[in-house]
C-alpha cells in the first residue's frame, strides 16, 4: 500500500486553484446578472462585513 503522497504545499496549490476558477464563475454569473436575488444579496452583505472589518488605511499627510 504505498500510494503516491502529494505535499502538503501542493494540496493548498490545488485548493486555491479551484477555489479560483469557483470565484471566476461565480463572479462572471454575478456580472451577467445571472445570480438569483438572495444569493446576491448575501454577497452584498458578505462585501459590506468584510469592507467593516478591514482596517483602516493610514491617513496620509501632504508632503
Amino acid at each position: 500500500m504505498t500510494a503516491p503522497v502529494i505535499t502538503r504545499e501542493q494540496a493548498f496549490t490545488n485548493a486555491r486553484r479551484v477555489l479560483d476558477q469557483a470565484r471566476a464563475r461565480r463572479d462572471a454569473d454575478r456580472a451577467a446578472g445571472r445570480l438569483d436575488p438572495g444569493v446576491e444579496l448575501i454577497l452584498r452583505r458578505l462585501e459590506r462585513q468584510q469592507r467593516q472589518q478591514a482596517p483602516a488605511a493610514p491617513l496620509r499627510t501632504a508632503a
